[in-house]
């Protein structure tokens, strides 16, 4: 996937995408130091943001920034051309035809599921593949995404997906840092909107250690959260000035200055001026 190259009003709460290339696996970001005994102990606690509930949290919290909504199901068929330079923008992550992950999304799926309404597009969503052009795709391509959204099959493949890239990769990450689940999810909004590369997730936390150590290193949770969300806010601002980062200021920067590192409920937070709930 991608993220990065939005060019956002500040109060327009519009879907927030951008746009970075697949970025280095998260060994070869990994502090080789050994880990401090309280984190490794956290490191094998339960599940965090991965349990069920956790996880939905998480969903409803990402798409409150990404499609001003708490029903993250919505956005299964989701799809626009936000005009960033990515082509089309779709489903419950943002997959983009420009940036691959919408092709190997489709590629899978077709290969379990080879009638559905989409393989038609196969041959020019590879065409397009790293463009903005909808060379093929118009004008049918966003009505057949829609209609298969509706498809229980193809709903099950975007989250699965969005797991493989995004929230897995976050998660385990954010655990080998010994962070709980505040610190899973910052990691995992910060993989979905600034995608894995070395120009996104992995460079903030890198960036982010040099200022604070994580608790895998001894370093205190909140000084590193702290200092990762300085990094990135400052990375949203370099690459889109004048963007709104109220993702980052009224939602997770409160959530961190209230001291829930655990992400307990109920939860009020802000994104665009918006007031969000969860009892």
């Amino acid at each position: 996937m991608k993220r990065a190259g939005v060019l956002i009003l500040a109060a327009v709460p519009i879907v927030l995408l951008a746009a970075t290339a697949y970025g280095s696996s998260p060994t070869a970001h990994d502090d080789p130091r050994p880990a401090h005994p309280a984190a490794a102990a956290q490191r094998r606690a339960p599940e965090g943001l991965a349990a069920p509930a956790m996880k939905n949290l998480a969903q409803e919290l990402v798409a409150s920034a990404e499609n001003s909504t708490l029903n993250w199901r919505s956005a299964y068929g989701y799809v626009q051309d936000i005009g960033d330079g990515q082509g089309y923008t779709a489903g419950i992550i943002g997959f983009c035809t420009g940036t691959h992950d919408l092709l190997v999304l489709v590629e899978k799926y077709t290969a379990a599921h080879p009638d559905n309404g989409l393989a038609r597009y196969l041959p020019a969503l590879r065409r397009v593949d790293g463009t903005d052009s909808h060379q093929g795709l118009d004008p049918g391509f966003p009505a057949a995404w829609r209609a298969e959204a509706k498809v229980p099959a193809f709903q099950a493949a975007q989250d699965a997906e969005r797991d493989r890239i995004y929230f897995d990769p976050a998660v385990s990450a954010a655990r080998r840092d010994g962070l709980g689940p505040l610190g899973q999810f910052i990691y995992y909004d910060a993989m979905v909107f600034h995608g894995p590369g070395t120009d996104g997730f992995y460079g903030i936390r890198t960036r982010a250690m040099q200022r604070a150590a994580p608790p895998a290193q001894g370093g205190d949770e909140k000084a590193y959260l702290s200092a990762f969300l300085d990094v990135r806010r400052a990375t949203m601002r370099a690459k889109h000035p004048g963007i709104d980062t109220s993702r980052v200021d009224t939602a997770q920067r409160k959530f961190l200055e209230e001291g829930n590192l655990t992400l307990r409920t109920p939860l009020v937070w802000k994104v665009y001026g918006e007031t969000y709930r969860v009892p």
